[in-house]
């Protein structure tokens, strides 16, 4: 595995800065965010020259691009909305080869028009799946235009609010370009709901087979998300699951600050061991 980061957790708007800072905290790769090159989150389009400079100062550093996000509410109760956030989707996943990675990231959103992050009664409705299933075949169109993956990260205020409900979309959509992205601690928000870590052994069993990135930060019980080896979440643990079900991809934290990087790269480095690449 390797060791990764989300690029915007180091300030800046130019790849080589960030990716250099990367690179001194100690990562191998990261998660990269078009913010990290003065685009905004989500651009309307990414010019061939910035997806160079991406792939170039990647080739600089040694940092690989692991993915790239382009989160947007997916079920956005306006339709509008939603169409610009797929337009920026397909400005991203257009170029995301030439950055150096076939990995483009989503959440699936929430019914709350103010906050994707925000849970919203209306999203256990089937009218809620219905509208996402519709959007993410939207999406599966635009990966094979451009030869990616998607990869979908469920978590508890969102529409695939769980393992069960990212099986779920994997069984409707049927799709080989439809991959997951698991991060433990959007699992769960108390000890209660954490079981033990039962919930995360659950999650593993259920999306082994598409699992194309996983995420390493922690959880409070009492819901807060605080820094790796502080929380709830025994990350030894979820490696090696990760590892006993073929998984060898990056292992990408973030909820840190750029100081507590470092400290974070080398208890992961410690963690992984032997199988760190």
């Amino acid at each position: 595995m390797q060791v990764g980061i989300f690029a915007k957790t180091f300030p800046g708007e130019t790849p080589l800065s960030v990716l250099s800072a990367a690179r001194g905290a100690g990562y191998d790769a990261v998660q990269y965010n078009m913010a990290c090159s003065g685009l905004g989150a989500l651009p309307a389009s990414v010019a061939d020259s910035e997806a160079a400079a991406i792939r170039a100062a990647s080739e600089q550093t040694g940092v690989a691009i692991a993915a790239v996000s382009a989160t947007y509410n997916m079920i956005h109760p306006d339709d509008g909305v939603r169409a610009a956030g797929r337009a920026a989707f397909a400005a991203i996943a257009g170029a995301a080869q030439a950055m150096g990675t076939d990995v483009v990231t989503v959440c699936t959103g929430s019914r709350d028009a103010q906050d994707q992050w925000r849970h919203h009664p209306d999203n256990s409705t089937a009218q809620a799946w219905s509208d996402f299933l519709a959007e993410m075949g939207l999406l599966l169109e635009i990966a094979d235009r451009h030869d990616i993956l998607v990869g979908v990260e469920p978590e508890l205020a969102n529409v695939a609010s769980s393992a069960v409900r990212a099986r779920s979309m994997l069984d409707d959509l049927d799709h080989p370009r439809l991959a997951v992205v698991l991060d433990p601690a959007n699992l769960f928000e108390t000890a209660a709901e954490f079981r033990g870590g039962a919930v995360i052994d659950e999650a593993i069993d259920l999306l082994s087979d598409r699992i194309v990135l996983a995420h390493a930060k922690d959880r409070a019980g009492d819901g807060r998300v605080v820094t790796l080896g502080q929380g709830l979440v025994d990350v030894p643990r979820f490696v090696a699951r990760l590892r006993a079900s073929g998984f060898d991809g990056a292992l990408v934290t973030h909820g840190l600050t750029p100081e507590d990087a470092p400290a974070v790269a080398r208890a992961l480095r410690s963690i992984l061991g032997d199988g760190c690449r």
